[in-house]
């Protein structure tokens, strides 16, 4: 067994802080002699003289300051391990492991991991943001603890969704485009002369068909990709109408209304395999994000009829 003890490092920093060894002494209620006894052999066990005792008050050394400084590290890790453990033994996940669909507003997700962070400081976080289909294949096979993304039927026997959010898409194009200068509504033939971007997830199923009008597609595995073509006006898509208002506002893109499917919304939940439902962690996060999408009216009580 490695001699050198916690108890002989925090021995160290009482004496340092303290001034001298009758001071450590009565600040960690034990005898002075006790004291010196474990400087010695932290000292003997270091082979470093870690005080100067020529004077009438101990004095650290060069090489004790910097074993000071690294006691009080060691000491710190220390008290973050018992802190980890206390809360392991609570039913805090030991890791809190989440694969995040790009539709989930970016804004209010940030409000509630900064939350996260500050109400669970220890806890390590895994943060998976991947195509449209990776957040169900991260679920399934184990890598993460929780997922969202649109469900279109929750009725999985092996999972188990909350909904989140609806979020409404809604067909724009760039304000250049010469589809948006067509009067509206405009014709699925309309359409049809030009490029839909769509999204994909390299699945058999091609990921999502809703609201796919043109026979002329360009296929995107992920949002913000599929963002810089759009608006390099390489065609129109349907945009979540959080992303898309801000740059409708702008004057960048033009809201197009349609003959038919004008627009579609897709129900945003949080996912986990059944019989594993999240921790204390995963549990705070959900309502936090629940709250956070709330307060930017995004979060819809219900899931609306088909």
């Amino acid at each position: 067994m490695d001699p050198l003890t916690l108890d002989q490092l925090r021995v160290l920093v009482a004496v340092a802080d303290s001034g001298g060894f009758s001071a450590a002494a009565r600040r960690l209620g034990r005898a002075q002699s006790a004291i010196s006894q474990s400087i010695q052999a932290l000292e003997a066990h270091l082979r470093l003289k870690l005080f100067d005792r020529s004077t009438k008050l101990p004095k650290l050394t060069e090489p004790g300051q910097a074993i000071l400084a690294e006691a009080r590290r060691l000491l710190k890790s220390a008290e973050m391990l018992r802190a980890r453990a206390d809360s392991i033994a609570g039913g805090l996940e030991a890791e809190l492991t989440i694969s995040v669909n790009p539709l989930l507003p970016s804004a209010p997700a940030m409000r509630a991991l900064h939350g996260l962070k500050k109400e669970f400081p220890t806890l390590p976080m895994t943060l998976l943001t991947e195509g449209i289909g990776a957040p169900e294949r991260h679920l399934r096979d184990g890598t993460v603890q929780l997922a969202i993304y649109p469900v279109e039927e929750i009725a999985h026997l092996d999972l188990e969704a909350e909904l989140l959010m609806m979020v409404e898409l809604v067909p724009v194009v760039l304000a250049s485009h010469p589809l948006a200068a067509e009067p509206g509504p405009i014709s699925r033939a309309t359409i049809a002369d030009h490029v839909q971007l769509i999204l994909t997830d390299g699945s058999p199923r091609g990921g999502w068909t809703k609201g796919v009008l043109s026979p002329r597609t360009w296929r995107f595995a992920d949002l913000n990709t599929r963002m810089n073509f759009l608006l390099e006006g390489f065609g129109w898509c349907h945009m979540p109408k959080h992303v898309a208002a801000p740059l409708i506002a702008e004057g960048r893109l033009k809201r197009l209304q349609m003959q038919e499917h004008d627009g579609f919304t897709l129900a945003l939940h949080v996912v986990h395999e059944r019989g594993r439902p999240p921790g204390q962690a995963g549990r705070w996060l959900i309502a936090r994000l629940k709250q956070e999408l709330a307060e930017a009216a995004l979060c819809p009580p219900v899931i609306p009829e088909a």
